[in-house]
């Protein structure tokens, strides 16, 4: 069964907001979900709403307002003042217009056993998928309370308490019914989900289909963040093979993955344009090749270079030499994670799976076109369903490049809509594959080239509305970490 993660549920509500669809429209729609949900049950005169601070209580907040001809109570665990979102904020103050009652609790003294005693069903909307950390003493007793009541529980997304993505719990609500949106959460299928569930039901809360397809800001999500004591080299360690028939290629790339937030970034280019693509920046680490072109006599020393970082960007300025793309052949299996970009293109054989390392590839249409794509231009929707096959049939992430992005890991297609005409100019093409390869470090595959499309596309809107069609690629390079903003 398809599930969702509670970041990629996140992930998917921003890029809804991206499309204009709110989350107070997608909160009404949960809570009433969940309110249909109550009244599907045989007894239910008299319900007791237990929310948290977060928005699973703004969705009993909604719940609550549609259990109309119901004995309806609010238990609120915290303050009015302390709810942590703009969307649950609304719907408390909406509630409280109405009627009925919301008695905050804000310690154990405040919670009165009949709360729990006189009632048909309890919503446990305390947590859903928002749990961060041990549970505290409100919420353990308030647990205790509902797991020892005669109600039936219906719960917010998962039961209060459940790592929602199957980790380790210490305890949680024992739920008749969880009513969760969209797709599953993974921790609903694990085994130790039946100890605390009976009933799983997936309710629509009108998330369009465009909204998982079209890549957004909510992407960035999945790609940005460290921890408060991550240290050098935790970011990433991304290794650069280019350069030889042109220069400034594999500097742009390795200036990229560095804005993009990789910690180091080694460039491996022929000793004839070491100098130069040294000269870019003090921030690039440069090691100098034997030859004028790569080279298979180059193979011992990348193969060490491989094994020191994380993600490895190949093809930038490479030419395509018979001698250079069969050095590429051979160091392609030396990879555990490679982006192809450009001339590396032209050294891949079909399939790609040969190889034996995760890929991606980041073909523009004519070079997609020589690997076996055909070239569809005409019909998008052909085209989408033409890069998902070749991802399919190869076992490689397609990012193909054009004025709107198609990236597909086989198994669904995303479509990305930044970018400009601008970015016609050469080298925005390296800063991609160079954005790529920084999130491919720490990331999957899918997630990784979905976001650096968008990234590099929003970076060269940003450029354009000050340069238009006078913008560099190295000015979409300087505007790489405003475009990762969310």
């Amino acid at each position: 069964m398809k599930t969702i993660t509670s970041k990629q549920m996140d992930a998917l509500d921003t890029n809804c907001e991206y499309l204009g669809l709110s989350r107070l429209q997608l909160m009404e729609n949960a809570g009433s979900a969940v309110a249909a949900e109550v009244m599907n049950l045989t007894i239910r005169e008299r319900v007791l709403l237990v929310a948290g601070k977060g928005n699973n209580g703004g969705d009993a907040f909604v719940a609550a307002r549609h259990l109309t001809g119901y004995e309806v109570k609010v238990l609120l665990l915290g303050k009015s003042g302390d709810v942590k979102t703009p969307e649950a904020a609304r719907n408390l103050s909406i509630l409280k217009n109405t009627g009925i009652p919301v008695i905050e609790v804000t310690d154990v003294s405040g919670l009165d056993p009949a709360y729990f005693s006189d009632c048909d069903v309890i919503v446990d909307a305390i947590f859903g998928t928002g749990i961060n950390g041990p549970i505290r003493e409100l919420e353990t007793t308030v647990f205790d309370l509902i797991n020892g009541s005669d109600a039936k529980v219906v719960s917010v997304d998962v039961p209060s308490g459940m790592d929602p993505d199957g980790g380790k719990f210490e305890k949680a609500v024992q739920s008749n019914v969880a009513v969760t949106f969209h797709l599953p959460k993974p921790g609903l299928l694990e085994k130790v989900a039946k100890e605390y569930i009976k009933e799983i039901a997936v309710a629509d809360i009108g998330i369009p289909s465009e909204a998982e397809i079209v890549v957004g800001p909510g992407d960035l999500k999945l790609v940005t963040g460290r921890r408060p004591d991550s240290h050098k080299g935790e970011g990433g360690r991304v290794l650069i093979i280019g350069g030889g028939a042109y220069t400034g290629a594999p500097a742009l790339s390795g200036m990229a993955a560095l804005r993009a937030g990789a910690d180091i970034v080694t460039v491996a280019v022929p000793k004839s344009v070491a100098g130069i693509v040294a000269s870019f920046s003090p921030n690039l680490i440069v090691r100098k090749l034997l030859k004028k072109r790569l080279h298979r006599q180059d193979l011992p020393v990348l193969e060490e270079l491989i094994q020191a970082h994380d993600v490895v960007v190949i093809g930038m300025g490479l030419g395509r030499d018979d001698e250079t793309l069969s050095a590429v052949r051979e160091i392609l299996p030396m990879c555990s994670r490679v982006v192809v970009d450009a001339d590396g293109l032209a050294a891949l054989e079909t399939p790609l799976n040969r190889y034996g390392c995760e890929m991606i590839i980041t073909p523009h249409a004519g070079e997609f076109k020589l690997l076996g794509g055909t070239n569809v231009l005409d019909d998008f929707d052909k085209r989408v369903g033409m890069v998902n096959r070749f991802s399919a049939d190869n076992g490689a992430v397609v990012l193909l490049k054009g004025p709107e992005d198609i990236i597909s890991d086989g198994q669904g297609a995303r479509v990305n809509r930044t970018g400009n005409p601008g970015m016609t100019v050469g080298g925005t093409g390296d800063v991609l594959a160079g954005i790529t390869g920084a999130l491919f470090a720490k990331h999957s595959a899918i997630e990784a080239a979905s976001a650096a499309a968008f990234i590099c596309g929003r970076a060269g809107n940003i450029a354009y509305e000050k340069l238009g069609n006078g913008l560099l690629a190295s000015d979409v390079i300087d505007n790489i970490p405003a475009a990762m903003k969310i």
